[in-house]
């Protein structure tokens, strides 16, 4: 009986990561033909169709969601303890694969990530920015970044950051022309700078001060589903916004943007970096968690 090679397996989870022939082709460096082949081969072994396709988009099927869910972890392991059995620090080589929720890359880029690449030349760093929470190792990736309280709980998490806390601010010229809020109530006169969650929905402001919790659905002048979008449509005065301090410490610092509401903006944990602990951990990952180590970032 002929068996998988591992070269197929590897196909079928890039182009489950990429939702795409073309994207994996690319990912692996072979040409969409060789993808779409190696596809229909295994797909004739198993005699089970493991993607739906269509001219615009490629969809995992039932049958495809389960296998992919058992072989990623396997595939996993044993790219894991090849990296084990040969890697040093001094040869890293192949690709680094991280989730992280979008505009976390941008704020760890000076402090981390740029180190790391100028350290370990021959590593790939992948880096892909989504809102929405996934399994890291089901969509093959080696690690994840989110808040220390959307760490699933079955992950081991690494602090890359002191504890964060977001503010409502907004620009001097705006609070001249609009007023300053000085209760959660009063933002309801204001128009916000919205942030449109993967589901569609608006996020919700959450304040709270002595253990009185508001959840605030505010007027939306413009939604956005970027923090750095967010953060230029408030310095263009286009509305009040809430925002992770960490992305606008420079403006604070200036007075280009004016905080209100401070004693209801509490802090909360941090960014984290996680990662499975049922598997090997990739020597290039392990590279990467010392590093954040060395630098110390969670003090600053």
């Amino acid at each position: 009986m002929h068996r998988t090679g591992l070269i197929e397996l590897e196909v079928v989870l890039a182009v489950a990561r990429r939702r795409s022939f073309r994207g994996a082709a690319l990912e692996l460096e072979m040409s969409p033909t060789a993808v779409s082949s190696a596809v229909a081969s295994i797909e004739a072994r198993l005699k089970v169709r493991l993607f739906n396709r269509s001219t615009r988009s490629v969809a995992l099927t039932d049958a495809g969601q389960r296998y992919v869910a058992r072989i990623a972890p396997a595939l996993a392991e044993i790219q894991s303890a090849g990296d084990e059995a040969n890697g040093t620090p001094g040869t890293l080589s192949g690709t680094l694969r991280i989730n992280a929720p979008q505009g976390a890359a941008s704020l760890l880029f000076e402090p981390l990530f740029s180190k790391y690449v100028q350290r370990y030349p021959e590593v790939r760093l992948d880096i892909v920015s989504e809102s929405r929470m996934i399994d890291i190792v089901a969509d093959g990736f080696d690690a994840g970044i989110r808040l220390a309280e959307s760490v699933p709980k079955d992950m081991i998490a690494v602090p890359l950051s002191s504890d964060l806390r977001m503010l409502v601010v907004a620009t001097p010229e705006y609070l001249e022309r609009h007023g300053t809020p000085s209760h959660p109530s009063d933002l309801l006169q204001h128009q916000s700078i919205g942030m449109r969650m993967s589901h569609g929905g608006i996020y919700h402001w959450e304040l709270e001060r002595g253990g009185e919790k508001l959840r605030m659905d505010l007027p939306v002048r413009l939604a956005l589903n970027e923090l750095p979008a967010i953060k230029q449509a408030v310095l263009l005065g286009l509305g009040i916004g809430f925002i992770t301090e960490w992305l606008i410490k420079d403006e604070l610092a200036s007075g280009a943007l004016v905080p209100v509401l401070v004693p209801w903006c509490p802090s909360f944990g941090g960014l984290r970096l996680y990662y499975s602990g049922h598997r090997f951990v990739p020597a290039r990952l392990r590279a990467l968690i010392d590093l954040i180590h060395e630098l110390h970032l969670s003090t600053r």
